[in-house]
């Protein structure tokens, strides 16, 4: 699939003060690879090797801009050989995602944006904060991408109760404990299935 030379610029152009939004296409496409992140990016701003995964883990990756924290992107892909078919692209704090979600967004925000509630899983383990989008605005995106979120707590106030927000468990974004502690976005990312579970 060719990238539209509007998308190509917008990408190399340095991040505005403003989010700029990301679509699922050029380089955040189901049919995106190295191959093609190195002809949008180049490739001297293209790197391959191996970054901390969760839990402790180790994955491959492919960084762009990987030494400039403010526009680094990671491609994570299910086909680690060819370096292709992508299985998530991390954003930057700058980055939006579909739909205009950010870092640093709010989850009243969020849920605004989704127009209903969603789920997240409570804080305070390896995969605490994760939001994912069953229905609403964020749940069906042009393109196919799914939108993953992390939120995580601004701090827990002294004498607050905050077992229902925490541990593996679901929590509703309609929970008022979230405003309490201030929850906010501090991951974006956009994925697809695993090839074998596509339609």
């Amino acid at each position: 699939m060719p990238v539209r030379p509007c998308l190509v610029a917008l990408l190399l152009l340095p991040l505005p003060a403003a989010a700029a939004e990301i679509a699922c296409e050029g380089a955040f496409a189901i049919d995106t690879s190295e191959a093609r992140l190195i002809e949008i990016y180049g490739a001297e701003n293209v790197w391959t090797g191996m970054v901390p995964g969760p839990e402790g883990t180790e994955m491959l990756a492919t960084e762009v801009f990987r030494d400039n924290p403010k526009r680094r992107l990671q491609f994570v892909w299910w086909n680690e050989e060819d370096r292709t078919d992508l299985s998530f692209a991390e954003l930057p704090p700058k980055l939006a995602g579909p739909g205009g979600v950010r870092a640093g967004m709010s989850v009243a925000e969020v849920r605004a944006i989704n127009g209903e509630p969603f789920t997240m899983s409570g804080f305070g383990w390896d995969y605490g904060g994760h939001a994912g989008f069953q229905s609403g605005a964020l749940a069906d995106l042009p393109g196919g991408c799914i939108l993953s979120l992390t939120f995580s707590p601004d701090s827990y106030p002294q004498g607050v109760d905050i077992d229902a927000i925490t541990g593996d468990r679901e929590v509703s974004s309609d929970n008022p404990l979230l405003e309490t502690v201030n929850a906010r976005v501090d991951f974006v990312a956009i994925g697809y299935p695993h090839p074998d579970f596509r339609d």
